[in-house]
């Protein structure tokens, strides 16, 4: 019997404070870049505990204002993992750079160092790797917290070490979250010297929102200054600096630059989002349980991993399923749910599996056999902190419905 009402894949949760916040900053006359975006910076900073924050309007600005000031150059290679969002190798190839795709780990669908590791040594041994350019140099590695549960931050930094490379993180799905390597150690929270840059999303769909923006954080100043100032067309003063009472109308050009720079708009949603960033994450991690403890005992899907040592933001909760154990495939799969009035996702189709990837720089099925494969088993159940418990019920439900209806009966004793 499909749910009597369609449950969305998301639904922001916004409240009066949000809405108070930006009526005012519209009657104060303030919409671009101004006070409240100085206040969303330095509270967001506070809450990950980094030195230096730099709000922006989306994480793909956080991410390549992050290799620009990192120094990334026309012709060199970063490792990025191909189980992620266009952005994350978007990034790359605006400044001319090669993406270096990377696999994905089949327990967690985060970058494999191990292939990473293969992947270098293919390249510096002057092997073949897809259709990249001989004797490629690799200066950088963007890793993916993919969902909201971290890697190991030890494992990166020590790989980027060893390899001499730059990390900018792509955090996108994981505020708040924290990560430990063993019990006995504290927590460490994402963006709190976790990466030479973390990069954070606040689209509509994300822990939190402010519509649409990112946050670009750092331990380092001079990177802090460098992606400042490259956010705004590398003026020497931003607007608020230049209109406000004791600012000046002059300013210089210092370098060229982009438009990314947070208006007070997006920035008045999101110092309130922020107030209730943990209890939003625990929502989520209660619904999160609750689908884990009743679909757990469907042997035809496989549950996101968990970790006693990370703090999981909850951004995605994406299922796996056993496509032998179906007759149905992914795709059906979805079709089936939709019906039911249950929207859901994929994430991701694989870059090496888009079009510009595979002609570009010819990489193909064979080259990352992991992602190739768990991406056709892949579908995101829908999760956000709004959730109401009819509508986690419908979720549930439709799950469980689809997969007793496409479950493979065994064969009948033959006698």
């Amino acid at each position: 019997m499909p749910v009597q009402n369609s449950v969305p894949f998301y639904r922001p949760d916004i409240g009066a404070a949000e809405i108070d916040e930006v009526v005012a900053a519209i009657r104060s006359g303030w919409l671009t870049t101004g006070p409240r975006t100085k206040r969303f910076e330095q509270e967001f900073a506070a809450a990950v505990g980094a030195s230096h924050a730099v709000a922006v309007n989306s994480c793909t600005a956080a991410l390549h204002l992050g290799v620009l000031a990192l120094g990334l150059k026309s012709g060199q290679g970063v490792l990025v993992p191909s189980l992620t969002f266009a952005a994350t190798a978007e990034v790359v190839r605006y400044e001319g750079g090669i993406p270096i795709l990377i696999d994905s780990d089949p327990a967690t669908l985060a970058m494999d160092l191990q292939h990473a590791e293969h992947t270098i040594d293919r390249l510096q041994s002057g092997r073949t790797v897809a259709r990249l350019p001989a004797g490629l140099a690799v200066v950088g590695m963007i890793p993916v917290h993919v969902g909201g549960l971290m890697m190991n931050v030890d494992d990166i930094k020590l790989f980027a070490a060893r390899r001499g490379l730059w990390v900018v993180e792509d955090a996108a799905h994981a505020f708040p979250a924290a990560w430990r390597s063993s019990s006995e150690h504290a927590w460490q929270r994402c963006g709190q010297g976790t990466a030479a840059v973390s990069c954070f999303s606040f689209y509509a769909n994300k822990t939190i929102t402010t519509g649409e923006g990112g946050m670009a954080v750092t331990e380092d100043a001079g990177l802090a200054a460098r992606m400042r100032l490259l956010s705004l067309h590398g003026l020497s003063h931003d607007a608020w600096g230049r209109y406000s009472a004791n600012g000046s109308w002059d300013y210089r050009i210092l370098t060229h630059g982009y438009k990314y720079n947070l208006t007070d708009i997006a920035a008045a949603i999101g110092v309130h989002q922020l107030t209730q960033a943990e209890t939003m994450r625990r929502t989520r991690e209660c619904i999160a349980e609750e689908y884990c403890e009743r679909l757990g005992g469907l042997d035809e899907i496989e549950l996101p991993v968990r970790d006693s040592n990370r703090i999981h933001s909850w951004h995605l909760f994406p299922i796996r399923l056993r496509l032998g154990q179906l007759t149905i495939n992914r795709d059906q799969f979805i079709q089936e749910l939709n019906a039911a009035g249950i929207a859901c996702s994929v994430h991701w189709r694989p870059l090496h599996l888009h079009p510009y990837y595979e002609e570009t720089f010819g990489w193909t099925v064979n080259d990352l056999p992991s992602a190739s494969q768990e991406w056709l088993r892949l579908v995101s159940l829908p999760l956000f902190s709004a959730m109401s418990s009819e509508e986690i019920d419908g979720v549930v439900n439709a799950v469980t419905m689809v997969c007793r209806r496409a479950r493979h009966q065994p064969l009948a004793t033959i006698r």
